[in-house]
């Protein structure tokens, strides 16, 4: 269903349609005289009065034979995300009710919470209007049309692209995690960030040869035995005239995760067409600054690759020496996404030299036992990062839990055979090991957090702001992250 926004800067218009006003806290009404007559006015104090008790936030009612109206309830001490959150509600709304023209007074309300609340409540409304239809014979074509009815203010009008980009961005994060494996492999996957290019990102594809050719052998391996091919995609944004540090942000792309030759069980490995969801943020993130120009220098990296059990597949047992430099002894085949992940960061510290780094990831089932689908498992070496990244998660409702990293931890991935394993040998931990062995590639102690996002990437059951499937989770997130601290 696609969402139609027009403005109109104006104070009124005739009250014929569907028009929504806003109120305050129970429904209110001490500025509905602006844009109702007195008559109405008194006729919808009656009905409100007798509904003053409903838990409802949105009532609607017939005012006249031509007229619907809608009161968006407002409650006291509201947060950015809360706004967000009622634009997503207001959406429900109208699309249970089959609402297709609807006029809402900006205006209506005498003191809007918090900064661009017509801003923040477009912008919830839209991120919960996304659907993933693509693959279905019959698409819904109903377009819900949306007017904009009252002065637009100069904050409005300046973060109006800052909303767009956002929405942008995570749609296509939306987008590609919820591509078919069979689709969105690798080899297309790479094809699709080259036209990033065109939001004037500078795009570079390593292949599976080059790759070989400068030591990346841990990430190349787990893509050894598909047919696909496996890459390393950096996507760099200059938006700051100085030459700062960058900061960069990295992406597990797991495109498909049978496990391997340690082959996942069949209930479910349909999910794993998810496991790529760590890139796909990166990868939204990155159109979103390109989209806003954000005044900052940032670059994305992801590995990209199918992790098949194919004749030249992987084997338990085998050991691989790392871009590090760092010999690898892979256990468990379907312990992946770490190897990918250990030359990805050590690659981005050693070419681009960034101040910081921030990984995303899909990486473990324990994560979700330890957390489930409300927070993200939050791994650092730096106490500021870890702090910037929680305050920037509980701002848009993107919410994180640090985890504990200690050298304790460390015996648990020794191997007799190799510098380190690729699994925990004894149990227990599975999160924190796993970090625990990323933290092993970080060579020149640059700030680094793990972001462990297997619980929140995708819903099988809808959210506050989106309608279930894939999520967008990380985008908004590191946005506001990046917005609050380093621009």
């Amino acid at each position: 269903m696609t969402v139609q926004v027009l403005y109109k800067n104006m104070s009124k218009s005739s009250n014929l349609g569907v028009i929504a006003l806003f109120t305050e806290d129970k429904f209110q009404l001490k500025k509905a005289n602006n844009f109702l007559s007195k008559k109405e006015v008194l006729y919808v104090e009656k009905i409100v009065k007798n509904k003053i008790k409903t838990k409802e936030n949105i009532i609607s009612l017939n005012v006249n034979e031509k007229t619907t109206l809608i009161l968006i309830s407002i409650k006291n001490d509201l947060k950015s995300s809360d706004v967000e959150n009622m634009g997503a509600e207001f959406y429900n709304f109208i699309k249970k009710n089959s609402f297709e023209d609807i006029s809402i007074y900006t205006e209506s309300v005498k003191s809007k919470p918090g900064k661009d609340f017509i801003g923040r409540f477009m912008h919830g409304l839209k991120l919960k209007s996304y659907e993933f239809n693509l693959y279905k014979s019959k698409k819904t074509k109903k377009i819900i049309k949306i007017n904009l009815i009252g002065k637009q203010n100069s904050l409005f009008l300046r973060n109006k692209l800052k909303f767009k980009a956002l929405e942008e961005g995570t749609f296509f994060t939306r987008d590609l995690v919820s591509e078919p494996g069979n689709i969105l492999h690798p080899d297309e996957y790479a094809k699709r960030l080259l036209k990033l290019k065109k939001y004037g990102l500078k795009v570079t594809v390593y292949n599976e040869k080059k790759l070989k050719k400068l030591g990346l052998n841990a990430l190349v391996g787990v893509g050894q035995g598909s047919i696909r091919g496996s890459y390393l995609v950096t996507i760099e944004w200059k938006g700051s005239k100085s030459n700062t540090k960058p900061l960069s942000f990295v992406g597990k792309g797991v495109c498909f995760d049978t496990g391997g030759i340690s082959l996942k069980p069949a209930k479910f490995m349909e999910d794993m067409t998810y496991d790529m969801a760590g890139s796909a943020v990166v990868v939204g993130l990155m159109k979103n600054f390109a989209i806003r120009k954000a005044k900052i220098n940032v670059v994305g990296v992801v590995g990209l690759v199918e992790n098949m059990p194919g004749g030249n597949a992987q084997r338990p047992g085998d050991i691989v020496k790392s871009y590090s430099g760092k010999t690898i002894e892979v256990l468990n085949t379907d312990a992946e996404g770490r190897l990918v992940l250990a030359d990805a960061l050590t690659f981005t510290e050693k070419k681009f030299k960034p101040q910081l780094m921030v990984d995303l990831a899909t990486l473990t089932g324990a994560i979700i036992v330890c957390l489930g689908s409300e927070y993200a498992g939050l791994f650092s070496n730096n106490d500021k990062l870890s702090k910037q990244l929680f305050d920037a998660g509980e701002k848009v409702d993107e919410k994180l839990w640090r985890l504990p990293l200690h050298k304790n931890y460390d015996k648990l991935m020794n191997s007799k055979n190799a510098d380190m394993q690729n699994i925990n040998y004894v149990g227990g931990a599975g999160s924190t090991t796993a970090a625990q062995f990323l933290q092993r590639f970080i060579i020149n102690k640059t700030p680094w957090a793990h972001l462990d996002i297997a619980g929140m990437a995708f819903s099988k059951y809808a959210g506050a702001l989106n309608s279930g499937g894939a999520t967008g989770y990380g985008v908004r997130l590191l946005n506001k992250f990046v917005e609050d601290n380093y621009e």
